[in-house]
């Protein structure tokens, strides 16, 4: 039995989900809105991102204030968020709109393809949702819907390029935007990673492994490969007026263009007994107890936390800066410095004598 567009469809008229940039049934999708979120989405969550694209849409609510945006101002909208590349990438993104293109997206994969940060799958999204083209959106929900379709015994990730040609096998003529979206409704809500609601599916018929009872064994993933876990020092200085020693990192690389308390270098081999001399400026620091721990994609990463406290009138290092603790919030700090100065700043709190 060969699984049908118009099952899917009918489906998706009566299930479709209320995201705030989902056009509404009948009305036009806004490309900017669609892309921005396909951005937001990459290694993210739609709980976590539904209050991050609101508030990023109140601040930037075109693609030509987005572009007008110092890039910290972006980057301070998008803390909190991870993958800080993306964030580079959207704000270069949106001014190539702006400068190239007048201000309007390219409607098609290739022209999408075209600009900084839109790779195969979010070209696609942008195309199908956006300007209704007949494209494929191949994310995680869909490649889950489809291995377990055809029951693909292929891995992933090098199963991508079939699963892309059983997507634009099945994508109908009329209204393939709707069906991109569908797929990936159909694949958050019924055909999740564990006990998919299979009785639900408009495909539960034609699907292969729902019929051989394996559905939750696909799709067949090949084995990661985890880095080794690097270590490092991250310095928290707070002056006798609260003000916090920061700095911003290179805009490229991990967590580029972000602010942070000076650290290390983040190496399997680093020695924390020889922290000192990666202190940004030389006195008496304190190493607290417990190191601050965070994953990222490719390795965990342990930071000792040392704390100190200076004078009011201590002047920055070069490339660093003091920022005052009422002006914290303004910085944009990833999760894990978020991590960092909270430990910190508690430890630097004053405590209260024994009476």
């Amino acid at each position: 039995m060969t699984p049908q567009a118009s099952d899917l469809l009918a489906w998706y008229d009566r299930h479709r989900r209320a995201l705030p940039w989902r056009a509404l049934p009948g009305e036009h999708a806004d490309p900017y809105r669609v892309w921005a979120s396909e951005i937001m989405l990459q290694q993210t969550t739609i709980a976590a991102v539904k209050p991050y694209f609101e508030r990023f849409m109140a601040r930037f609510p075109t693609v030509a204030a987005l572009a007008a945006a110092p890039s910290e101002d972006v980057m301070q909208a998008w803390a909190g968020l991870g993958y800080y590349s993306r964030a580079r990438n959207l704000h270069a993104c949106a001014r190539a709109v702006v400068e190239l293109h007048a201000g309007r997206f390219p409607d098609t994969e290739d022209g999408l393809r075209s600009l900084p940060g839109i790779g195969a799958y979010t070209a696609g999204a942008v195309a199908a949702i956006a300007f209704d083209r007949p494209a494929a959106a191949v994310d995680g929900n869909v490649e889950r819907v489809v291995t377990r379709l055809f029951a693909m015994e292929d891995l992933l990730p090098g199963a991508k390029p079939l699963i892309r040609e059983h997507v634009l096998a099945l994508l109908p003529k009329a209204r393939p935007g709707d069906f991109a979206q569908a797929l990936m409704d159909l694949g958050a809500t019924i055909c999740t990673p564990r006990s998919p609601a299979c009785a639900l599916c408009p495909w539960r018929e034609p699907c292969r492994a729902r019929s051989q009872g394996t559905q939750e064994t696909f799709p067949r993933k090949a084995a990661k490969k985890t880095g080794a876990t690097r270590h490092g020092a991250a310095f928290v200085l707070q002056r006798e007026d609260g003000a916090v020693l920061v700095r911003t990192r290179p805009p490229k690389g991990l967590l580029g263009g972000m602010a942070e308390v000076p650290t290390s270098e983040w190496r399997s081999d680093y020695e924390i007994e020889g922290a000192a001399q990666d202190a940004p400026v030389p006195m008496r620091w304190r190493k607290l107890p417990i190191p601050v721990r965070h994953v990222f994609t490719h390795f965990p990463l342990e930071l000792a936390v040392f704390v100190g406290s200076a004078a009011a009138t201590t002047r920055a290092p070069e490339g660093m800066r003091f920022t005052p603790l009422a002006k914290l919030r303004d910085e944009p700090f990833s999760s894990l410095m978020l991590k960092v100065l909270e430990m910190g700043l508690e430890a630097l709190k004053p405590r209260p004598s024994a009476s």
